[in-house]
């Protein structure tokens, strides 16, 4: 029989929280808005209780991630100095999009507050190809 744990937030976090079935525990915790505008996409990212200085973006290959870094120490004490609970979480999470091969980092626009990333990201025409003619030489 499945019991609840008694050192989660919510009595019911055991029976409801989507564990399986394709469940992607980096997008539930890196919720993001992405928000199209003449210029280019605005991508708004809620990361709580993450410091600035444990927020990555890189851009690769036309991928932009996002990494973030965790880390939570719940002490709980007794009045004696005892610990009655004591738990410790440290975790990394990661996502990332496709904004393009012909962005560059200096073209991305980041801001964090408040434990909100907000991105900048411009849209930028792919650079034409030029059809080249090439010749085959004959002998004879």
């Amino acid at each position: 029989m499945l019991m609840p744990s008694i050192f989660t937030k919510d009595l019911f976090d055991d029976f409801f929280e989507p564990r399986y079935h394709g469940y992607d525990r980096n997008q539930a915790l890196m919720r993001t808005d992405v928000k199209e505008s003449g210029q280019g996409y605005e991508l708004s990212m809620d990361l709580p209780g993450v410091k600035k200085e444990d927020l990555k973006a890189e851009l690769k290959d036309g991928y932009l991630t996002i990494t973030a870094t965790t880390r939570q120490n719940n002490d709980e004490k007794d009045a004696e100095g005892k610990y009655i609970r004591r738990e410790r979480y440290y975790g990394t999470f990661n996502r990332s999009f496709f904004v393009g091969e012909n962005l560059t980092q200096d073209e991305i626009k980041a801001k964090f507050e408040n434990g909100m990333l907000t991105l900048q990201i411009p849209k930028k025409e792919p650079a034409k190809q030029v059809d080249e003619k090439r010749y085959i030489a004959i002998e004879g």
